[in-house]
């Protein structure tokens, strides 16, 4: 075995040595003695090498039990290995979708931030502009009304001193106070109008905006053409008030900055259900971003409007652009609880 020799060296050693055997022996001497010897001799030599066989056999029987413990775990690192590169990525696209998520929170902050920077401007713009409405209208009835009462009151101080003492002239003067008296009574009846049109609850949105609207044209000197569905009329009060005050403060604001010749208030149905008012002029247009970031009436006019539609929750929409005038589009659904959701940015849309 030292001598790296196998079985089958040792099987023909000892056949040399057994034909060598034979062969020196002479014929009078007994072969049983020296064949049980060598064959014993054989065997004896056989017990190291099948000793050897045996261990190299179990030898390598636990080596392949190792080498199929080793595959197993092969497989199982490999598949640990996969699962790891999954949590990887999946780990990866969570970071990526919380930095994403972070970037957003830090613009949405900044917006609510935005946000009540412009409501502070707002409820300032508000309060400044409701006072200014009190202070227009206790002008109007001082200036107005007041005079005209005390016209009256002088009138008719000097008509009951002169009553008995000159009867000429009375009748020329009674048609003064009573001319007097009707300025009057138009200015309280217009100021009532200006704060609640009667007509709106009495005859409906569409008499009511007739009325307006041919109050409108005289004053302003705008052509003004007007169709409209009777289905409008289907509106609960509420939003009937909301389609009359936007098409006020939208030829409100025709009249003071578009200078226009031509206004057109177009109230359709569309089927989804859902009635389209549109107040589209001829006039100069204007930068929407600009006045919706912006200060003054202007701005306050069309903030506004989109807060009365988007309160009875319709859509609010402004377009302006050179060539093409100004449309102010109002999107109300008919039925009492639907709600149509404002387009971004929260109802205005930039065109």
């Amino acid at each position: 075995m030292s001598a790296g020799l196998g079985t089958l060296d040792l099987a023909r050693i000892h056949e040399q040595a057994l034909i060598a055997l034979l062969a020196s022996r002479s014929s009078v001497e007994p072969l049983d003695g020296k064949v049980t010897q060598a064959a014993v001799f054989f065997v004896e030599a056989l017990v190291p090498i099948e000793r050897t066989r045996r261990a190299a056999v179990e030898s390598n029987d636990r080596l392949n039990r190792m080498n199929e413990v080793l595959s197993r775990r092969t497989v199982e690192l490999a598949t640990a290995n996969r699962q790891l590169q999954q949590e990887i990525l999946q780990r990866r696209v969570v970071e990526k979708a919380l930095k994403k998520s972070e970037q957003q929170s830090d613009q949405l902050l900044q917006e609510s931030f935005h946000l009540q920077e412009q409501l502070r401007g707002v409820s300032h713009q508000i309060l400044s502009a409701h006072e200014q409405e009190r202070k227009e209208i206790s002008r109007e009835l001082h200036d107005e009304i007041g005079q005209s009462l005390t016209g009256i009151n002088i009138t008719l101080a000097t008509l009951s001193i002169e009553a008995s003492a000159n009867t000429r002239g009375l009748n020329r003067k009674i048609a003064r106070t009573q001319r007097l008296v009707e300025r009057s009574m138009e200015s309280v009846h217009r100021f009532a109008r200006q704060l609640r049109p009667p007509v709106l609850d009495d005859l409906g949105l569409i008499p009511a905006l007739h009325s307006h609207l041919d109050e409108f044209a005289k004053r302003a000197g705008i052509r003004i053409r007007f169709s409209a569905i009777a289905a409008v009329e289907r509106l609960d009060s509420e939003k009937r008030t909301v389609v009359y005050r936007v098409v006020q403060e939208a030829l409100t604001n025709v009249a003071k900055h578009a200078q226009a010749t031509l206004a057109r208030v177009t109230i359709t149905r569309q089927l989804d259900g859902v009635i389209c008012l549109e107040v589209r002029d001829n006039g100069k247009s204007f930068r929407v971003q600009r006045a919706k970031f912006g200060k003054g009436k202007k701005r306050l006019g069309l903030l506004g409007m989109r807060e009365r539609v988007e309160m009875v929750g319709g859509r609010f929409t402004v377009e302006s652009g050179p060539g093409r005038g100004t449309t102010i589009r109002a999107q109300i659904p008919l039925k009492r609880d639907t709600k149509l959701l404002p387009p971004f940015p929260r109802g205005w849309n930039f065109r």
